[in-house]
């Protein structure tokens, strides 16, 4: 694992091309093996973010072990850069929530 799940208001004009070029990027950004990488997108065209229709996105993190403050902060800045890149979204218009919900609860 990890399982990356994005809800954006913004559709990329091929949705299963970017699943999979993001599935690289966050295989690679958080280290871990191509098998191991979980990612959904789901497209919400009436998403507001702080009272607007302009570009945003929330992005849910599920790993074990990996996720420390000190690493949480180096992969947001990835990733607000990646979702600057691709979905036009700046990093003030956006939300990553970390979780590890430790071995005991995954099977």
């Amino acid at each position: 694992m990890p399982l990356l799940a994005i809800t954006a208001n913004v559709k990329p004009t091929d949705v299963k091309a970017f699943v999979l070029d993001f599935h690289k990027f966050a295989m690679t950004t958080l280290n871990k093996p191509e098998h191991a990488v979980s990612v959904s997108f789901d497209y919400q065209e009436h998403f507001s973010f702080g009272g607007t229709f302009e570009p945003a996105f929330v992005l849910g993190i599920t790993s074990l072990d990996n996720l420390t403050p000190e690493q949480n902060e180096v992969y947001s800045k990835a990733f607000f850069e990646y979702f600057q890149r691709t979905l036009g979204a700046p990093d003030h218009r956006g939300y990553i929530r970390f979780d590890d919900p430790g071995h005991a609860a995954i099977g």
